[in-house]
């Protein structure tokens, strides 16, 4: 058992008191009780280990040490600097045992996270400080049948504010020592105290006498009567004999008797003053009680006001007396400051004649040391004063070892506490992450198993008409009761497992509601599968690119920010990232956009019954746009007007409020928002890609599948096959750069690198698009069926890490400069189609013509 006694520093405003206790480390939890003696039953402290740390320095004194809690510092007193040593190694590796058991991860399902961390919690223990030899002098329960040090009086080690506790403890050894002194000693019954027992345990302890100067009634009087007659009971003359059996000679027993003279001498001049005090409140008690007294036996209303009238007129003057007292209380402050200011003056003044005076000294040893010389015998005074002067030196040399060796020990235990703080802290740190790496890996289990279950109520769906009437029905309402699943009610357990929430960072619902049954369970299960992808891919890809962003200063064009914003930017930098783009390519004008909302409100475009018509159908899977009082509703409608004033060429064409929208959600600013539908109508994208004829839209659909049958032939065979014409998929991608197509997590990553690449990225992605379902449509072998997949297929795409693979590195090379060369000879092409077909159409009115009606 780690127990002792230690000196405890108790601290009441200036008075500082040393107090000895005896502490007992309970190890269950790890906690160190304090009691006032050995044989005390109830602590009157409790010191928490679990988060303290420990501190020890030379100037505190020998065997002084701290216990730094959260909320305090404890300071205790070894007797000796051995015993202080033990103690403080004694605490460390308690504290580490308790916290390393607390600490241990259980042993759970998850292997792959539980075997690391077994081998973490043995960590190499370095030895800064050699082991204690343990003092069983001072420590241990033999320590417990010595006495305590007296390091004060005895009503300086009472402590008063947990009275209380020490009745109760003072009961416990009269009772214990009762044989000593007889039965009679029993002041009061035991049973009486039990009434107002009370927690020690949760108290601090702060001691000072003084406090009981306020006793407002005789019970507290009575208490200190029999915590005095218990002491008074319990102190040295019961256990005289035993000492002085110890002794062995008639001298030593005389020395102990005059020790304990002093002792109770001592001890009657504190209860002396105890009862002075007492007294005094008794006497301010009595004459309140006459003052009351009076008070109600008088007859009539008018005595007692006087009575009142007198108490206030009392009040007055000790109200009076006590800003006079305060007024002298200021000015002997004032006299007390300039007063510390001379008494520092003069001992500036001091220091100089010092100073002087150690100089003279210097000068009278030289001229003793020139006139030794010249003497009869200068040989013996000068060995004499050299002797004098090495001897001092030889002291001083020693005392600075012992401080080294001080300093030293000091160091070697601070850097052990310093080490031992630091692997709790790894411990804890590698636990939590641990912790959060199992549930990460729980959750996308779950993600996984529901998407599974998901699917199979889709097979069982299409095999339906073949199931007999009691199965089928079965499975109809398992179909609804997934497909009415509420994230908020699974949100309100206590655990949750399944993090799948409504809307996305963006507003964009992670489960669109799709009119027919079949695209719902899709769609559930795909937004299931990402959140599983993202959760597995969080520790290992997504933290990595997150440090790599946090640590980009200043952007500027570079290879190595091109792979960063193609890899994706995290929410919290793509605003800022979008805004740089933009702002490099497009000159924004300070009053352009508002010039150009004014000219809006007072010419109506003529664009603006169309835009009108367009903005309920603004991306309806989004809660800032699906109703028509959403708040983005005026900012997009505004944005769009501004454009048709700003491009009167294009004005309005459909499919530049879905491009608007996604400004709008990412920039959220309407006028940074307008900027992005500039940059990408007229930067991005070609010229008349947004006209009345669309005639660059359809020449991209063209150059797209000729890139298709160049890089994935076999498809482009399939396509032909069953006369697939893929532009009438493809053609509203391009358009309006996949939005309403790829889900949100997946259509902002493209659109990073949209932004900063230009349209080729568009084309990467439809491509990609195709090679991540190639071997699905193969299977396909029917053109209804094919067409009916490639409704939704994009939708069906989880893992966007995947996509991105296979568009910037499975389908390289991919060079702008063919891109540029298919471009213009398809344009050339259809130029000429459309130019003949407008020849056979003239030819055609005319023929009309001269046939007649």
């Amino acid at each position: 058992k780690l127990c002792g006694y230690l000196n405890k520093l108790g601290i009441k405003g200036p008075i500082k008191t040393w107090k000895s206790r005896w502490f007992f480390y309970d190890e269950n939890k790890c906690h160190l009780l304090y009691y006032r003696t050995a044989q005390d039953i109830n602590p009157l402290g409790v010191i928490d280990l679990s988060s303290a740390s420990f501190n020890c320095k030379v100037e505190n004194g020998e065997g002084v040490f701290e216990i730094r809690t959260p909320s305090r510092v404890f300071t205790l007193k070894a007797i000796s600097k051995q015993a202080m040593m033990y103690w403080l190694q004694q605490l460390q590796m308690r504290r580490w045992e308790f916290c390393n058991a607390q600490s241990r991860f259980p042993v759970g399902s998850s292997q792959l996270v539980n075997e690391p961390l077994a081998g973490r919690t043995n960590v190499d223990n370095e030895d800064f400080l050699p082991p204690v030899k343990t003092p069983t002098e001072a420590v241990g329960l033999k320590a417990a049948s010595l006495p305590a040090p007296q390091t004060s009086t005895a009503l300086q080690n009472i402590s008063l504010k947990h009275p209380w506790t020490e009745i109760q403890n003072t009961v416990h050894n009269i009772c214990g020592s009762k044989q000593l002194w007889g039965s009679n000693g029993n002041v009061f019954s035991f049973s009486e105290l039990q009434e107002c027992s009370e927690n020690p345990e949760e108290e601090q302890e702060e001691e000072v006498e003084a406090e009981c100067a306020g006793a407002e009634d005789g019970r507290m009087e009575s208490r200190l009567n029999w915590v005095r007659k218990a002491r008074w009971m319990n102190s040295s003359i019961p256990g005289l004999p035993e000492e002085l059996s110890r002794e062995r000679n008639p001298m030593d027993k005389v020395s102990v008797l005059q020790q304990q003279i002093l002792t109770l001498t001592e001890e009657v001049k504190s209860q002396k003053e105890l009862v002075k005090l007492l007294h005094k409140a008794l006497e301010a008690a009595q004459q309140e009680k006459r003052v009351s007294s009076m008070y109600l036996t008088a007859a009539e209303d008018k005595d007692r006001l006087e009575l009142v009238r007198h108490k206030v007129r009392q009040i007055a003057d000790l109200t009076s007396r006590l800003e006079a007292l305060e007024q002298e209380k200021k000015e002997l402050d004032q006299m007390l400051t300039l007063r510390d200011s001379h008494i520092q003056e003069l001992k500036e003044h001091v220091q100089l004649l010092m100073e002087k005076n150690h100089a003279k000294q210097e000068v009278v040893m030289a001229l003793t040391e020139q006139m030794a010389r010249e003497l009869s015998d200068p040989l013996q005074e000068a060995n004499t004063i050299a002797a004098e002067t090495l001897y001092k030196q030889q002291e001083e040399i020693e005392h600075l070892k012992d401080d080294i060796d001080a300093y030293k020990t000091q160091n070697q235990f601070l850097n052990s506490e310093i080490h031992q703080v630091t692997r709790l802290w790894t411990s804890v740190a590698e636990n939590e992450k641990a912790l959060l790496m199992k549930c990460a890996c729980l959750q996308a289990r779950n993600c996984q198993m529901e998407s599974k279950y998901l699917t199979v109520l889709r097979k069982l769906q299409e095999a339906l008409p073949g199931l007999p009437s009691s199965h089928a029905e079965l499975v109809r309402n398992l179909i609804q009761e997934a497909l009415q699943w509420d994230v908020k009610e699974e949100a309100e357990e206590s655990f949750n497992l399944n993090p799948v929430s409504e809307y996305d960072e963006y507003g964009f619902m992670t489960v669109p509601d799709y009119e027919v049954e079949d695209w719902k369970l899709l769609a559930k299960i795909q937004a299931l599968e990402i959140k599983s992808n993202n959760l597995r891919s969080q520790e290992v890809v997504e933290k990595p690119l997150r440090d790599r962003w946090n640590s980009v200063g200043e952007l500027s064009p570079s290879a190595e920010l091109k792979s960063l914003i193609r890899s994706g930017i995290p929410v919290e930098h793509r605003q800022w990232v979008w805004r740089w783009i933009v702002s490099r390519h497009c000159s924004h004008r300070s009053d352009h956009y508002q010039r150009l909302l004014r000219q809006s409100k007072s010419t109506e475009p003529p664009a603006c019954r169309q835009i009108e018509l367009d903005l309920p159908r603004t991306l309806t899977n989004n809660k800032h746009f699906s109703s028509p009082t959403s708040q983005l509703i005026p900012k997009l409608r505004r944005v769009l007007l501004a454009f048709s004033w700003h491009n009167p060429a294009i004005g309005y064409c459909q499919g530049l409020n879905r491009l608007a929208a996604v400004a709008l959600l990412v920039l959220e600013d309407e006028e940074s928002a307008f900027w992005c539908l500039v940059h990408i109508v007229e930067n991005l994208m070609p010229a008349d890609y947004y006209s009345d004829t669309l005639i660059t839209s359809q020449v991209d659909q063209r150059v797209f599948k000729d890139f298709l049958s160049e890089k994935l032939p076999r498809l482009m065979a399939h396509f032909e096959q069953y006369r697939i014409d893929v532009s009438l998929i493809t053609f509203n991608w391009f358009l309006v750069a996949f939005v309403d197509s790829l889900v949100s997590d997946i259509l902002l990553r493209v659109w990073d690198a949209f932004l900063y690449e230009g349209t080729k990225v568009i084309f990467r992605y439809a491509l990609a698009i195709f090679k991540y379902n190639e071997e699905e449509i193969l299977r396909i072998h029917d053109s209804v069926e094919i067409y009916q997949y490639l409704r939704f297929f994009t939708r069906m795409i989880t893992d966007g890490r995947k996509l991105m693979n296979i568009a910037f590195n499975d389908l390289n090379p991919f060079p702008m400069k063919l891109l540029r060369n298919r471009r213009s000879m398809h344009r050339e092409e259809l130029e000429a189609e459309l130019c003949e077909l407008e020849q056979i159409k003239a030819a055609y009115v005319k023929e009309r013509a001269e046939q007649g009606p």
